[in-house]
C-alpha cells in the first residue's frame, strides 16, 4: 500500500513510517521540517533499511501536493501535518487556522482532483473539552477550550461534511490522548524546536541537563496526587493504531472514528517518578499556579478501536518512560541539523 503521510518527519508521523514499512506498506513523506528535521530520514532508513521519498513543501500549497499525487500512485493519506501548542495557538489563532484547517482543505482538495478517497486523520482528546466524567468514550459531546482544539475539531466537522457529500470516500479521525515514549532503539524520539509543550520531553531535558527544573501547573486538583492526570501511549503503540485503521478502515467508506489511548490515567507526579526511576536521576521540579484551560484529568475508553481495528496498546509506562530515555540519553540536544 502507497501511503501519503502529511506531517511525516514529526514525532508521531516518523515513528509511524518506521512501523508502516516494517509491515511492508510505502510511506511517501511531504513535510514543510517546520518543527522537524530532516536527518530523520536517515533514522528511519539506518532502522528500516529503506529511505522513503521525501517531498520538503507546505501542504497549503496546492500546485506541490499536486505534483506529489501526480508523481505517486497515493492509495490513501495518513494526514499529521499540524500546528500543536495549546498556549501558542491562543496567542497565533491565525497561524492554527490557516496551518489546521485551511491546509486540511487545500489537502483535500488535491485528494479529491487526484481520485484518493482514504484519508486518516490526526485528531486529538482535546475535541471532548472538559469532559463531564472519565473514561471518555467516542460518543461524548465534543467542544474545545482553545485554537489548537478548536482548530482539530474543526477539521473533524469539515471533514464529516465531506464524506457525507461524498459517501464513496474513507474518513477515519483518531483522537489520541498524550503520546510519549521513543523507538526503542533510541535512534528516534521526540525532538520539539524550543521549548518542549509536553510533558514527558520536559522532563527528559530535565533529566539531561538541558532545563533546569520542571514547573508542575497545580498541585490542587481532585486526583490521586493533586497533579492532573492524562492517559499517557506510548508513540509506537500510537503508529500501530494508523496500521490498524489503514487495515482495517482504509478501504471501507464511511466515517469512523476511534479513541487511541491505554485506558489509564497517570498523575504528573507519577510520571515524574516513574522516569526517574527508569533512567536513575532525580528530575527537579517545582510547584506552580494551574494553567487556563487545563482540566483534571482525561482518559480515554478505547474499546471500540479493539473491537473494530483489532488494536490495543501493549506497552507499559516503564516502556514509555526506559525508552525515552535510551533517546534523551544517546540524543541530549536531539537530531542532528543537516
Amino acid at each position: 500500500m502507497r501511503v501519503l503521510v502529511t506531517g511525516g518527519m514529526g514525532y508521531i508521523g516518523s515513528h509511524t513510517c518506521v512501523q508502516m514499512i516494517e509491515a511492508g506498506m510505502t510511506p511517501i513523506i511531504v513535510d514543510n521540517l517546520y518543527n522537524s528535521k530532516k536527518s530523520v530520514l536517515a533514522r528511519i532508513e539506518k532502522l528500516t533499511g529503506v529511505t522513503p521519498a521525501f517531498y520538503q513543501g507546505d501542504i497549503r500549497d496546492r500546485a506541490f501536493l499536486d505534483k506529489v499525487l501526480a508523481e505517486n500512485e497515493v492509495e490513501s493519506v495518513i494526514h499529521f501535518a499540524g500546528l500543536k501548542a495549546v498556549g501558542e495557538s491562543v496567542e497565533k489563532p491565525l497561524e492554527y487556522y490557516d496551518n489546521n484547517v485551511h491546509g486540511t482543505l487545500v489537502l483535500v482538495e488535491a485528494m479529491r482532483a487526484a481520485g484518493v478517497n482514504s484519508l486518516i486523520f490526526s485528531s486529538s482528546a482535546t475535541v471532548y473539552g472538559d469532559p463531564a466524567s472519565v473514561p471518555i468514550t467516542e460518543d461524548f459531546p465534543t467542544s474545545a477550550t482553545n485554537p489548537y482544539g478548536r482548530s482539530k475539531l474543526m477539521v473533524e466537522e469539515c471533514l464529516a461534511d465531506i464524506q457525507k457529500a461524498h459517501p464513496e470516500m474513507s474518513v477515519t479521525l483518531l483522537r489520541y490522548f498524550n503520546p510519549v515514549g521513543s523507538h526503542q532503539s533510541g535512534e528516534m524520539g521526540e525532538d520539539p524546536q524550543g521549548i518542549p509543550n509536553n510533558l514527558m520531553p520536559f522532563i527528559s531535558q530535565v533529566a539531561v541537563g538541558r532545563r533546569e527544573f520542571l514547573s508542575v501547573f497545580g498541585d490542587d486538583y481532585p486526583t490521586v496526587d493533586g497533579t492532573g492526570v492524562r492517559d499517557y501511549i506510548h508513540v509506537l503503540d500510537l503508529a500501530d493504531g494508523h496500521l490498524a485503521a489503514l487495515t482495517h478502515k482504509g478501504k471501507q467508506a464511511g466515517l469512523h472514528i476511534y479513541n487511541l489511548g491505554t485506558g489509564n490515567g497517570f498523575s504528573v507526579l507519577q510520571m515524574v517518578n516513574a522516569f526517574a526511576k527508569s533512567a536513575g536521576v532525580e528530575v527537579a521540579y517545582k510547584i506552580a499556579p494551574r494553567r487556563a484551560g487545563d482540566i483534571a484529568e482525561c482518559w480515554a475508553d478505547p474499546a471500540k478501536a479493539k473491537t473494530e481495528l483489532h488494536w490495543e496498546a501493549t506497552r507499559t509506562i516503564d516502556d514509555m518512560t526506559s525508552d525515552t530515555w535510551r533517546w534523551q540519553s544517546a540524543n541530549p540536544t536531539g537530531y542532528p541539523d543537516l
